[in-house]
């Protein structure tokens, strides 16, 4: 495969986290395989997730294929740099060709990242998530790695300005223990399982951040911790609504 986007793209962003001086916290890198597929399932907290998602990775001199929403694909600037780094293009319309591609990737040894949470969490903990990620797996017989995220929801999440030119702002990338679900296994369990694994590695990362939020600045920080991000029955709540508003917008 061709890869004349992505490593030029890995350059550009690591020129800007210099620039930024962005403090870099890896654990557990050495989890993602050498060599061979595996579906890599991060939590989402910004819109930038799929970047340092991605770095998780880089210690093993792999690049992940995420899967992402159509719409990206269809930025006049986003969409060819998406298409040049092979990411994977989700249409909730026509879900099994995008599940079909990565099945494709996956097989052919690529590493697939899966956002499962489908949507930002607005609490900055784990959402319920869906089952996908773990019958990917099993149907390319390959593991399933937990990454978790914490810092980016700094530098722009759902319902807050970008705040892209902060200088300092800690990254925390975690990478859990490879699970390697099978046919026959219990797949809601698994994900269960899969969902706990991703709660727990976030909470460490949360405890360990270097920063506490300076006063004004308690919406980065979960509601458990003292902050004021949303519960997390306050963001289902609030994720209800604005699916309801965008779906009366399309019946209208």
């Amino acid at each position: 495969m061709s890869e004349i986007v992505y490593p030029p793209v890995i350059k550009t962003a690591q020129g800007l986290f210099k620039a930024l001086d962005m403090k870099f916290r890896l654990e557990g890198t050495e989890r993602i395989p050498r060599t061979g597929g595996a579906v890599l399932v991060s939590n989402h907290v910004s819109y930038l997730d799929f970047i340092f998602a991605g770095l998780a990775a880089h210690p093993s001199r792999r690049l992940v294929r995420f899967m992402a929403k159509k719409e990206i694909f269809d930025h006049r600037i986003g969409g060819p740099l998406m298409r040049g780094m092979h990411h994977i293009p989700v249409d909730r319309e026509a879900g099994a060709a995008s599940y079909k591609a990565a099945l494709s990737a996956l097989k052919s040894g690529e590493i697939v990242g899966v956002f499962a949470e489908a949507t930002i969490s607005r609490s900055f903990t784990v959402k319920d998530i869906k089952s996908g990620a773990v019958r990917m797996a099993v149907a390319a017989k390959v593991p399933l790695i937990p990454v978790t995220l914490w810092g980016p929801q700094r530098l722009w999440t759902k319902g807050r300005p970008r705040r892209l030119l902060q200088r300092g702002v800690p990254i925390s990338i975690q990478v859990g223990e490879p699970m390697y679900p099978k046919r026959g296994d219990d797949y809601e369990q698994v994900t269960k399982d899969l969902r706990t694994q991703l709660s727990e590695l976030l909470e460490k990362a949360q405890r360990e951040y270097p920063h506490v939020p300076k006063p004004g600045e308690e919406w980065w920080q979960p509601a458990y911790l003292g902050g004021s991000a949303p519960t997390p029955e306050e963001a289902e709540a609030m994720d209800l609504k604005e699916l309801e508003t965008r779906k009366s917008r399309t019946d209208g």
